[in-house]
């Protein structure tokens, strides 16, 4: 494939995207689908339309549709039909979700019965990973041990792997949470999602990978996302909604795991946003409440709000971190997991600490006005 190839397929899914965003606009204030700065955590002063990720779905599916009937470039050695077919019916399952959510603020425990039925269409279609790279020692970890074939159809078996479809739960939801939880400023989730798609799409053309047809898929994701920021970026005209936050983590995680080497890349990327994810349910629960319930301004992006940056400064930085630990895991192969884990904790912990002190610097000066 050539160059051409792929800044096509960046186009069509960008112009769909382009004309497919303020479709779904103007059909989320026929339906009342709205998001109402009500609670304390919004930070939007009048509704904004949600189920932006309808028009993310929509782009990305009927330029995969397109490129299946029309073009050899999408199928080849790593996506094979029934992949796309697992992400077509994965991606639905999550629309489908998030317009209930958006539409009568579902309770949590039937929240995540769409993600969990994504994540196993993805399964069923034969997405999973046989190993993966012990990031301490260079060796393998070995995937794809007791496996139980379930049935045959038109010669392919459809299998069960205990322990490559335990990760890829794991992971497809982690993913996808990270990105939920993400999804607090405008333009965060969808920007953060086309970084991490770029990089996906580099390491994907390199020589020891050289996976053309992730790479392009890569490219149609990124192409959907960049088209929809430019209606999501402050002050935002449409939102992602509960589905579109979703389907952000559901794609990059499906990509990384078909792709098999670039969990690593992902995870990396995206390390900032999982940590604060992480944080944020341990420090639920110490706090006795349900992490799934519970809503709250302690994420990562609010407390650089609480530490004096705008909106846009606050996402143009964790824009910039992304980059940073993407470009680390491109070019310092071989630096310890252990240290840019730890890299990532001395970011997110003088963040948080910066927002604080702000905050508590604030408080007295508000009281020493009140004093005087």
């Amino acid at each position: 494939m050539t160059v051409i190839d792929y800044i096509f397929a960046l186009v069509l899914s960008f112009i769909l995207a382009g004309f497919l965003t303020p479709a779904v606009i103007w059909f989320a204030k026929k339906i009342k689908v709205l998001d109402y700065p009500k609670k304390e955590r919004k930070i939007h002063k009048k509704p904004i339309p949600l189920l932006g990720g309808l028009a993310i779905f929509l782009a990305i599916n009927i330029s995969i549709v397109i490129y299946y009937f029309f073009s050899s470039s999408l199928v080849y050695d790593n996506l094979v039909p029934k992949f796309l077919l697992g992400i077509i019916i994965g991606g639905f399952f999550v629309m489908i979700g998030g317009f209930l959510d958006d539409k009568f603020d579902l309770n949590p425990k039937y929240q995540i019965l769409f993600p969990v039925a994504a994540i196993l269409a993805v399964i069923v279609s034969g997405v999973g990973i046989d190993q993966m790279t012990n990031p301490f020692s260079g060796g393998l970890f070995h995937l794809d041990k007791y496996v139980t074939i379930l049935f045959w159809f038109k010669g392919l078996p459809y299998k069960f792997t205990l322990l490559a479809d335990l990760f890829t739960l794991i992971w497809m939801l982690l993913m996808m949470y990270t990105t939920k939880l993400l999804d607090g400023l405008d333009g965060l989730v969808s920007g953060v999602s086309v970084v991490g798609g770029l990089f996906i799409f580099i390491t994907a053309l390199m020589n020891d990978t050289a996976q053309p047809d992730v790479a392009m898929l890569a490219m149609i994701i990124i192409g959907s996302f960049l088209a929809f920021l430019i209606f999501n970026f402050n002050p935002a005209k449409i939102f992602l909604g509960e589905g579109g936050s979703l389907y952000s983590g559901f794609m990059l995680g499906v990509l990384s795991i078909i792709s098999g080497s670039k969990v690593a890349v992902t995870l990396i990327v995206m390390g900032i946003p999982v940590l604060d994810m992480l944080w944020t349910i341990i420090r639920r629960l110490m706090e006795g409440k349900n992490p799934l319930r519970t809503a709250d301004r302690k994420h990562l992006h609010f407390r650089l709000l609480d530490a004096g940056l705008s909106v846009r400064q606050s996402v143009f930085i964790l824009y910039i971190i992304s980059i940073i630990f993407g470009l680390a895991a491109l070019f310092l192969q071989k630096i310890s997991l252990g240290l840019t884990i730890l890299g990532m904790m001395v970011i997110l912990t003088f963040i948080i600490m910066s927002g604080y002190l702000y905050k508590i610097r604030k408080e007295k000066e508000k009281g020493a006005l009140d004093i005087s």
